[in-house]
């Protein structure tokens, strides 16, 4: 007995699609589009049941483009990644950056990208950026992409979007992935004419795909500050290397520099600097200059640290936008500095945490070390970043390697295995439980894994995760809920972050390893 619903076919011994996508941002649409416009039936799932619960909503500046010239946008990714960055999958990004742009946000969803006064577009330049290349709409770009994106896919005739269903387990076999077991049950088979009673309702719902792509975003809800959505804990990268897939670049967190100082912190596009906007101290002083030729418009990682440093030593970093026509030209952000009482041209800023440039490991069209599972987005490494991200190339990532994933993706057929039981037989945790294990987790990450680290305290941070992890997978063994899975996600993260830290101790792009002590402080020595 089957039923057939767009973009899966469910039997009575599992949901089945040619392509399974998990994620529901730009990379997580594209590869839903692309493997549609091949011919698969695609089920997308996600987390989120309204856009902005996705990362790609929060994305302010914009998608670049070549404009023309990729020599110069190849030559400024690498110089953003400290050298770090790998040329041939940077070369796949350049190369496929135009066309993806046009044929996707410009063609098909009519993306309405700000023009100039002549009708053309309006490109503009954020830092380290050596030209004005970068398509937006105000500073609210992703908004703007992600919901017709979102309205696009929805509507496509191969695609079923499912919201508010968390991927909790791979579905795997000798080495290849057949899919998900999802926390939510899609429709099923009638039993109703059989004369069956209808069957009782499993822990966890197996879907099986010919091939599974995941587009699961960022880290952020690992830090106490970030820019990213409180749902960001990970989740493809944790199930991913459970499952034995390869991770690498994982030390690599970029924290963003000029993120609101306040409570409920926002992101203040670096296109407010690329367009005049400039820092000082609590003095008033500009002081970019003195830390990096580029001034304000630095690499992040430069500039994020002189934040702190300036912030540290003078009390205060703000984001001078007095010489912009800010009201008008951002008026999202403007709204927001009005929320919280922030009058003037003054805008107090601190560093926050804000991508993640490493990930699952993959090749140029999204392949993972697992057979028929992918990855793209911030959750994947593409090599792209190094050790450093570029402005406004994380959409474009997202765009050009989702496209490649979902087209590579398709041709297979879905097969059964055996899906992970989840068991659910202990009592349910009190509703605080994960909460506050979070809080240790955030504190931790935080206090020893954020813009500076020390050996030492890598070292104490991965003693304490390791104990935490320990914890959550006592409870996960007998418990099945989603905080839980993302708490067991994160940890998995955090751990895999401070390992590659660990293993790395050499200061490069937003991976800064403060090895040197002030004598003051030093412990004393046997001959003191």
């Amino acid at each position: 007995m089957t039923e057939t619903t767009t973009g899966t076919e469910t039997t009575t011994d599992g949901e089945r699609a040619d392509v399974l996508v998990v994620g529901s941002g730009i990379a997580g649409c594209a590869a839903a589009l692309a493997a549609a416009r091949a011919g698969a039936d695609v089920c997308l799932l996600t987390k989120a049941t309204k856009p902005d619960d996705a990362s790609t909503d929060w994305a302010q500046g914009g998608i670049s483009t070549t404009r023309g010239n990729p020599d110069s946008l190849k030559a400024d990714i690498i110089d953003a990644s400290d050298g770090t960055a790998d040329p041939e999958a940077v070369e796949t990004l350049v190369e496929n950056a135009d066309e993806a742009v046009e044929d996707v946000l410009v063609d098909t969803l009519g993306v309405d990208f700000d023009e100039g006064e002549d009708g053309s577009f309006d490109y503009t330049r954020e830092a380290a950026h050596s030209e004005h290349r970068i398509l937006h709409v105000d500073a609210a770009t992703g908004t703007h992409i992600l919901r017709p994106f979102l309205n696009h896919v929805d509507d496509h005739e191969r695609i079923e979007v499912r919201q508010d269903t968390a991927a909790l387990e791979l579905i795997t076999a000798e080495g290849r992935v057949h899919g998900v077991v999802s926390d939510r049950e899609g429709p099923r088979p009638s039993d109703s004419s059989s004369g069956r009673r209808p069957r009782e309702k499993p822990v966890g719902h197996p879907i099986y795909a010919g091939a599974t792509v995941l587009a699961t975003g960022g880290i952020g809800a690992l830090y106490g500050r970030s820019t990213n959505p409180e749902d960001a804990t990970g989740d493809g990268i944790a199930m991913a290397a459970l499952a034995g897939a390869d991770v690498a670049d994982m030390e690599f967190v970029q924290f963003h520099p000029t993120a609101y100082a306040g409570e409920d912190p926002f992101l203040l596009s670096e296109a407010l600097r690329g367009e005049g906007a400039v820092l000082r101290n609590s003095d008033g002083e500009r002081f970019m200059d003195e830390y990096h030729p580029q001034g304000d418009l630095a690499p992040r990682d430069v500039v994020a640290r002189a934040v702190d440093t300036e912030r540290e030593e003078t009390g205060a970093v703000v984001l001078d936008v007095s010489s912009l026509e800010f009201d008008s030209a951002y008026p999202g952000i403007a709204e927001k500095c009005r929320d919280r009482g922030i009058e003037g041209d003054a805008i107090p800023v601190a560093p926050c945490e804000h991508f993640l440039c490493g990930g699952i490991d993959v090749d140029d069209r999204g392949r993972t070390s697992l057979d028929r599972l992918y990855a793209v987005g911030e959750c994947a490494r593409t090599g792209v970043h190094g050790a450093n991200r570029l402005a406004s190339t994380s959409l474009l990532e997202g765009l050009v390697w989702g496209l490649r994933a979902g087209t590579d993706a398709t041709g297979f057929e879905p097969e059964i295995v055996e899906a992970p039981e989840l068991r659910d037989s202990d009592p349910a945790l009190p509703d605080r439980f994960a909460a506050e294990k979070f809080t240790r987790l955030t504190r931790t990450m935080d206090d020893y894994l954020g813009l500076e680290r020390d050996p030492d305290e890598i070292a104490r941070a991965s003693a304490v995760l390791r104990r935490l992890k320990g914890e959550v997978d006592a409870y996960v063994r007998t418990r099945t809920a989603r905080d839980l899975y993302e708490l067991r996600n994160a940890s998995v993260v955090a751990l895999l972050i401070a390992r590659a830290a660990s293993e790395n101790t050499e200061s490069v792009g937003c991976h800064y390893v403060a090895t040197e002590r002030d004598e003051s402080t030093a412990e004393p020595t046997a001959d003191d």
